[in-house]
């Protein structure tokens, strides 16, 4: 979960938004998006909900226990609320993002307090959903009392694209050498435990000019590093820019090849990739494209061919290791990053053991690990075989101790070397500086904070299980440095 801060208040900005964020880097991107959206109404952002006149809760609806946290955290806004109307103001609160889109109508019916929820295709329209708010509380004042389920909802899928809709991105986009970018939505693969497809809709890329046009604005606004965005990135197949010669569309390949082009950017990722999309050019480019990190999030779920096909994944395990062989053999330092799910229902004893052979047998530098949960509207939710929650809770313990030893060993196997990171916070202790390696390590070094949003040369000298410790190179200024193959 991550809380969008404050810039500086200037005199003409009276309102105060508050954005909590919940969920992945295309919340995150949305988020900011949507304060981009609200500053032209004068709205600037604030430290706390207390300090605010609108909270936005951009929520995520994967799994079953951030869908809750939102309840909660509206429980907590509702008796904000009221003590602000007792003093004889107001605080406006809208929920956002797939909870939004999935439960819109319950969350109305759920807490009154919701002044607004809006689905993420529609967020670009939140300045119009605030005046029909403010035009529902004039009326109020006619009848004094606010009628159960009044809330305002917006959860359609617009015909037009909302990118088409949304401002250019700024500096407040950038953060510490940083940005977030999103080039593809929505997902046609329908794994029967995923959501996304029915809150997110249909695969959608964004037009190769438009993408292009919005790196180079951050890059200008200060971006050393790309994150390209997508519920299935590399499904990228959008149309070409005009004076693009071979095809009418481009691969995400393609895309990454024309964003290295541009000037002052060193690093570019993309996340989260789906195994049926990745495609030779897209592997190729990991060996010819310098800029592309040499770090991959690539989604397996699961080692059992049994539960891969009752996952509808489209992939089974041979077919994940071969993807795996050969981005190795063209980036022989590849972190690979994974997700997985224990307790799919009717996985069985000799499936988990899959999963543990599978992880064994390539090993991760990182892992996101989760127990499976129901997610209603999905057809998991409604396979038989539901698996007790204390046997998901002893698998999914055995898996993350062992991809735990594989992120320690992938962490020492870097002690000693010198690499390039870019800064990006500073750390818990004074005088202490955080920052990424190319790898998407955590690396944290002594040093001044005018080094953060800058990429300097560490020698990396301890590993842990979570980060590296290192010292900054002596007679290496901060400077924009690329990884070699």
């Amino acid at each position: 979960m991550k809380d969008v801060r404050t810039g500086t208040r200037s005199q003409w900005q009276r309102k105060r938004v508050f954005i909590r964020t919940y969920g992945c880097q295309m919340n995150v991107y949305d988020s900011d998006r949507m304060a981009d959206v609200l500053r032209p109404l004068g709205y600037a952002l604030s430290e706390t909900p207390e300090q605010a006149d609108l909270v936005v809760l951009n929520t995520c609806h994967i799994r079953e226990r951030a869908s809750e946290k939102v309840y909660s955290e509206l429980g907590r806004l509702r008796d904000l609320k009221s003590e602000r109307r007792r003093d004889g103001a107001d605080l406006t609160i809208a929920v956002a993002g797939c909870v939004a889109q999935a439960e819109g109508e319950e969350i109305i019916q759920r807490q009154p307090a919701v002044d607004i929820v809006v689905g993420p295709q529609a967020y670009h329209r939140l300045p119009e959903l605030l005046a029909r708010v403010a035009r529902q509380s004039d009326e109020r004042r006619f009848d004094g009392r606010r009628r159960p389920g009044a809330g305002v909802l917006d959860t359609d899928f617009p015909v037009e694209s909302k990118f088409d809709h949304l401002p250019a991105p700024s500096e407040a986009d950038v953060r510490a050498g940083s940005a977030f970018l999103s080039i593809q939505e929505g997902c046609d693969k329908f794994c029967t435990f995923c959501v996304v497809p029915y809150t997110r809709g249909a695969e959608y890329s964004r037009p190769a000019t438009a993408v292009l046009r919005e790196a180079r604005s951050l890059v200008a606004a200060g971006a050393a590093e790309l994150t390209l965005l997508g519920q299935n990135v590399n499904a990228y197949h959008g149309e070409a820019a005009p004076s693009s010669i071979g095809g009418s569309t481009w691969g995400l390949a393609r895309l990454i090849r024309e964003i290295a082009g541009i000037d002052g950017l060193a690093r570019i990722r993309y996340t989260t990739s789906h195994p049926r999309d990745m495609d030779d050019d897209l592997i190729a480019a990991h060996g010819d494209v310098p800029q592309l990190m040499p770090y991959l999030h690539l989604p397996v779920q699961s080692g059992s061919d049994r539960i891969l096909e009752a996952m509808n994944r489209g992939h089974g395990r041979d077919h994940y290791r071969r993807l795996v062989d050969r981005l190795r053999g063209i980036r022989p330092d590849l972190a690979l990053s994974s997700d997985f799910i224990v307790g799919f229902p009717g996985e069985s004893d000799a499936d988990f053991d899959d999963t543990m052979r599978l992880v064994d047998e390539i090993g991760f530098a990182s892992a996101y690990t989760f127990k499976y949960s129901r997610r209603p509207g999905t057809p998991g939710a409604g396979l038989g075989d539901q698996l007790a929650d204390g046997v998901k809770a002893a698998r999914l313990a055995a898996l993350q101790s062992q991809l735990g030893r594989q992120q320690r060993d992938f962490n020492a196997s870097k002690v000693g070397a010198v690499v390039p990171v870019l800064f990006a916070e500073a750390g818990r202790k004074s005088g202490q500086i955080l920052g990424k390696s190319p790898w998407l390590q955590s690396v944290y070094v002594e040093g001044s904070a005018d080094m953060i949003g800058s990429i300097v040369n560490v020698r990396l000298l301890a590993a842990y299980a979570l980060s590296l410790a290192g010292e900054v190179v002596t007679g290496e200024g901060p400077s924009r440095l690329e990884v070699a193959a």
